[in-house]
């Protein structure tokens, strides 16, 4: 029941936000929590992450546009809401870079290799760098592999253990 209150107050921000009356649009999937990658000391958490978010339409003539999204881990690990801007490049085959902020339901404390299973950022709030490849399957349907990591880049500990999740939305 806590991790689905935390997942409503997450995306409860982004339903206030005063923006004139546009599309935007949905998305969500299913995420591999906690990958091993070079940018991480992972493999500590297992679970899947179901993603839920929405992006909001192109900021002016600039190709950004803001999103917000929660996930919730499967297993009652690490739980994270995020914020921030992406840009869409490509219409049929696209690219989408994206940079946030999010924050955790994680162990705050700097990291030690002490075996209890779970990550330990080093703070509450995390810089969350995205990437995402996709295709316009109709005008309103796309489909899409994306990477999501979150990570204080040792600003907060001398060691930064961050957190990937991949997914095939």
């Amino acid at each position: 029941m806590k991790t689905l209150k935390f997942a409503a107050l997450a995306i409860l921000p982004a339903l206030f936000v005063a923006t004139p009356a546009q599309a935007g649009e949905v998305f969500g999937g299913l995420y591999v929590h906690d990958v091993d990658t070079f940018l991480t000391i992972a493999g500590v958490e297992d679970g899947m992450d179901v993603q839920l978010g929405w992006r909001g339409d192109r900021i002016g003539k600039t190709p950004l546009q803001p999103y917000a999204f929660a996930a919730v881990n499967t297993s009652g690990n690490t739980n994270y809401a995020a914020v921030g801007l992406s840009a869409k490049f490509g219409k049929q085959f696209f690219v989408r870079p994206g940079l946030g902020i999010a924050v955790h339901t994680g162990s705050t404390k700097g990291y030690q290799i002490d075996g209890n299973g779970k990550l330990e950022f080093g703070s509450r709030v995390l810089f969350e760098p995205e990437l995402g490849i996709g295709a316009q399957i109709t005008d309103r349907t796309s489909i899409e592999a994306s990477w999501v990591h979150m990570s204080h880049a040792t600003l907060f500990s001398k060691q930064n253990p961050g957190s990937t999740t991949w997914a095939f939305d």
